[in-house]
């Protein structure tokens, strides 16, 4: 009797996974049939973590319920989209990698007259602005064109006017610091009340633009594309897709920055260089 149980039970949990499987494929077919947002190629075991935070969120029972919903509801699709993509980040929140950013592109740009620079699927404003920083720093930002690109319109929405909190800056001057930063981080923006904007003469070389990894060709070439908060998302056959798209991309001798090293069995692997003992950090040989 105690056996029986025991399948009983076991047999139940696998039913439930698989319906929850299930509803998941259907959620995200949803969500790119109707909205046009692709989140298909995710790895499921981080999806699944942010899918039941947002049941949780809104008092929901089943993925079903949810998928509802975003088919019905107005709000609860953008909800989704926010939920799902990359989180956003604080300015020079990793000061580790920025100075490795600020070495590698220092190196690599400086010999071009108007380098492009591809930041793929960025933590928000954050990032951007540290990248901007940093090149200014550099005395590189005059003449470099940054493309910031997201894959949802509503998430560059949110972008294109967004503000952080004054006290941000003053969190972040160390990290700015440990990145090689010799000045203070407030001369780099401008103020109204308690929240803090880039400086329009920096702000002015970035350009937004809507862009999907999981779908859209090569729209470019680039001096320098880095990818580091989204790829850790991806399921494989997605993560290779994307890694030729930045082989495709990229210029001879350009830099590749990535969220870890590259593997044996990496797409491109070969036509690489590593730049550093550690971390995914690339110049293009070949």
């Amino acid at each position: 009797m105690g056996e029986l149980t025991a399948w009983s039970g076991v047999a139940g949990f696998a039913s439930l996974q698989a319906t929850e499987e299930l509803e998941t494929e259907l959620l995200l077919e949803a969500l790119y049939q109707r909205f046009g947002v692709d989140f298909r190629g995710y790895a499921r075991a981080g999806l699944r973590d942010k899918l039941q935070a947002m049941l949780r969120q809104r008092g929901l029972a089943t993925l079903s319920s949810l998928q509802e919903r975003v088919l019905h509801e107005p709000g609860v699709a953008s909800a989704l989209v926010r939920a799902l993509a990359v989180q956003k980040v604080a300015l020079f929140d990793q000061p580790a990698d920025t100075r490795r950013l600020r070495t590698a592109l220092g190196d690599s740009l400086r010999p071009t007259a108007l380098p492009k620079v591809w930041l793929a699927e960025p933590g928000g404003v954050g990032e951007a602005w540290t990248l901007a920083i940093l090149l200014a720093e550099e005395k590189l930002y005059g003449r470099t064109e940054v493309f910031a690109t997201l894959g949802s319109d509503e998430l560059l929405a949110d972008l294109r006017d967004a503000t952080v909190p004054l006290a941000q800056l003053a969190q972040a001057q160390q990290g700015y610091e440990e990145s090689g930063g010799l000045g203070r981080l407030a001369d780099y923006f401008e103020v109204s009340g308690d929240q803090a904007r880039l400086l329009p003469r920096l702000r002015e070389r970035i350009t937004w633009a809507q862009y999907s990894l999981v779908t859209d060709a090569s729209f470019n070439e680039f001096h320098a594309i880095v990818c580091r908060r989204v790829l850790p998302d991806f399921g494989p056959l997605l993560r290779q897709r994307v890694l030729r798209l930045f082989r495709e991309s990229l210029s001879l001798f350009g830099v590749l920055g990535l969220d870890r090293e590259l593997g044996p069995a990496d797409a491109c692997v070969g036509d690489y260089q590593r730049l550093f003992d550690d971390g995914g950090w690339y110049k293009r040989v070949r």
